[in-house]
């Protein structure tokens, strides 16, 4: 390399696949307006909840009890539903989300046939167990406030109310429904919660979710949102007050969304004691012990309890039980002095991993995300061991993973590698669901249609928290080359497709969008912009129900960057980054001194080769020899060499030139120019690395 040569990378003209961009507009740049929805007084166009934004309102009373001979679930509850939409509504409509177990519902009929080829026990389990699994909801009553019946009509996994007159637009209707159904073991069928029977000790853990008949979500963009659960797309809920009476076997531990009202009549004084210990600690304190636990579940007792809890501006809720439970807390104080009380509770069998990691994984998720979003303003988060491998509910989450029957959790990581699996599997789980508690439990997305909305976003802050936990955490989902083999395949859809109709869900859902967000923050924005404009989105729609448009125009807004082609390009397509280097080209000023630029001739002919028509007639006798006398002076003349003409014409050339142009010939400047072709069709900025003669690199 030249002492003073300095080098320019110029990138050519990114040209679009046609493959990649096959039946759409052939600008990547095209700006989204004609796709995003139009502006309005609910929703601004800079992705701002409008002056005339509302949402509905749902109160709950629920009283349930819990059956632990029939694994069943009886339940009353009264909800208070308040209209705050402007349109008067004729009827109201409530999910039945445990229909989907239904041996006819469309979650089983519509389902695909398995993979006969590699066809194990466990699936022919679960189809033989739907089969003879009486699930589904059994309503028993609805009625007014009068005690009079309402009429009712079960669509599959929804439940339509018709109102004895229209619910105008500002008014409220209370209703009560009473309802029983049986609990799935979740061993057999899959679902969003379930129960785990332990034959040694013939014990059981429950986990509860979905148990109840809840309000569907009524919205500005959808009107009723009451697509069918088919079990990817998950849930459109309503905000509101809560109060869940919980009756179980007195000898049980429970654990829910909300908290504890009646701790004096469901706790034993040491429990207590306890509990405020965990309120000052510098550590994880047991409230019930690993001794305690083995005790409880060596003997069963014929006695209930009723546990009771309260949650205000949530959207869901759910418990666990059991008699199993060992149950440890720590509170953590946030910044701005929002105190949370974190908790696990987990058997004997979770031992040692979850008494060591389970909570500190909770309070090391809230400090992350809050530090991004906004401070975690619920009271409690628990994380639970059971069946469930991975679920999320407000202030409660389910996470599976155990060490192994010797208390050990080391496995193969594959290549060589050894990783501790069930650690990090654990501490992964839990950053992840109790990660839900922002999106989507805080801000209220549609699960129902758009999965990456939560999904996404939140596996992009886990990467996050799981960097932050320490170096070389050995999970990569959010990483560009981790998607990469899924971004070129034939078998996807894009982003913005609604979440029943996804092709490799957990990559589309998950794994592209926090990929996306990754490069987002920092390729493109970088850090402090995005970070920036993320925060601004988390906090003008917490508690509220943000649509994709408002995530992108939010982003834009605060970001003060077009992301139009961003959008479209990583959302709306199915394109993929595959950039090739067509060609590096290097360029020097001309010095027109004829003692270097002669030289150069001579230099570039020296190694130019003999063409194959020079070889061809290289040993025939030329006509010039055969008769010199056609021979003339420039027969012999080497226009390589220096003339006096030559060095004359460059004085003058020299004397005409401007101080900034002999300065910029003596600075010997170098263009490197490096074609660039864009075949995977996605845009994306090119990182080009350079290394120099002298071993210095530039990027």
């Amino acid at each position: 390399m030249l002492p003073k040569a300095i080098a320019f990378t110029v990138a050519a003209i990114m040209f679009l696949s046609a493959a990649a961009y096959a039946g759409e507009r052939s600008d990547p740049f095209r700006q989204l307006e004609e796709i995003l929805p139009t502006p309005n007084a609910f929703r601004t166009a800079s992705g701002a909840p409008g002056p005339e934004y509302w949402q509905q309102r749902a109160d709950y009373v629920i009283e349930v009890e819990l059956d632990d001979e029939l694994q069943r679930i009886e339940g009353h509850e009264s909800i208070r539903y308040y209209n705050l939409s402007p349109d008067p509504l004729n009827y109201l409509w409530l999910q039945l989300d445990q229909n989907r177990l239904n041996e006819n519902s469309d979650n089983v009929v519509s389902a695909e046939a398995p993979d006969f080829d590699e066809f194990p026990f466990n699936r022919m389990r679960t189809l033989v167990a739907l089969k003879d699994f009486d699930g589904g909801f059994d309503v028993q009553s609805v009625k007014d406030v009068a005690g009079d019946d309402l009429p009712y009509t079960v669509v599959k996994t929804m439940m339509r109310i018709d109102l004895p007159e229209p619910l105008a637009p500002g008014d409220e209707f209370s209703f009560s429904v009473s309802w029983a159904h049986n609990i799935n073991n979740h061993e057999e069928i899959w679902g969003r919660g379930g129960y785990e029977h332990f034959p040694d000790d013939d014990n059981y853990i429950y986990e509860i979710a979905l148990f109840y008949p809840r309000m569907a979500a009524y919205t500005d963009v959808t009107g009723w949102q009451h697509k069918q659960f088919l079990g990817n797309g998950e849930f459109t809920l309503e905000f509101g007050d809560f109060e869940l009476r919980i009756t179980a076997p007195d000898d049980h531990i429970v654990g829910a969304t909300g908290v504890l009202q009646n701790a004096n009549e469901v706790l034993s004084p040491n429990q207590r004691q306890r509990l405020l210990e965990a309120e000052n600690s510098d550590q994880p304190i047991f409230v019930v012990t690993p001794e305690e636990a083995l005790a409880s579940q060596a003997g069963k007792s014929d006695g209930k309890k009723t546990w009771v809890f309260k949650a205000e501006n949530v959207r869901d809720v759910a418990f666990a039980s059991s008699r199993k439970f060992i149950w440890d807390a720590w509170q953590h104080v946030g910044e701005q002095g929002n105190a949370t009380m974190a908790m696990s509770l987990y058997p004997n069998e979770a031992e040692p991993l979850w008494s060591q990691y389970s909570t500190q994984a909770i309070v090391h998720t809230l400090e992350v995300y809050s530090r991004y979003t906004f401070e975690f303003p619920y009271p409690v988060a628990y994380s639970v061991n059971g069946p469930v491998g991975g679920m999320e509910y407000p202030m409660i989450c389910f996470n599976a993973p155990r060490p192994y029957d010797d208390a050990s959790y080391w496995d193969s990581g594959g290549e060589g590698k050894e990783w501790k699996r069930s650690k990090y599997g654990l501490i992964s789980v839990v950053i992840h669901e109790v990660g839900h508690n922002y999106f989507p439990m805080i801000v209220n997305t549609d699960e129902r249609q758009w999965t990456w909305m939560d999904e996404g976003l939140n596996s992009f802050l886990q990467s996050i928290a799981e960097r932050e936990w320490e170096d070389d955490y050995p999970r990569k989902r959010g990483q560009p080359s981790e998607i990469v083999e899924y971004m070129s395949s034939i078998d996807q859809v894009p982003i913005m497709t609604n979440s029943e109709s996804l092709l490799q869900f957990s990559n589309n859902a998950y794994g592209k969008p926090a990929t996306a967000l990754n490069i987002l923050r920092e390729s493109i924005l970088g850090r402090e912009l995005f970070d920036f404009a993320f925060r601004e989105y988390a906090q003008r729609w917490k508690f509220k129900r943000p649509m994709p448009a408002d995530l992108f125009r939010t982003m834009e807004d605060a970001s003060g960057i077009d992301l139009d082609w961003f959008w479209r390009g990583w959302f709306y397509s199915t394109a993929h980054t595959d950039i090739a280097i067509n060609d590096l080209r290097r360029y020097e000023l001309d010095t027109r001194d004829p003692d270097v630029e002669k030289k150069r001739e001579r230099e570039l002919e020296d190694e130019e080769p003999i063409t194959i028509s020079d070889r061809r007639y290289a040993d025939v006798l030329k006509r010039v020899d055969r008769y010199p006398e056609l021979k003339d002076f420039y027969n012999d003349f080497d226009e390589s060499e220096v003339t006096a003409e030559d060095r004359e014409k460059y004085r003058e050339y020299m004397e005409d030139l401007e101080e900034f142009e002999k300065t910029l010939l003596e600075t010997g400047y170098v263009i490197s120019v490096v074609d660039f072709e864009n075949l995977g069709g996605l845009v994306m900025p090119i990182i080009l690395e350079i290394e120099y003669e002298s071993g210095n690199r530039e990027e």
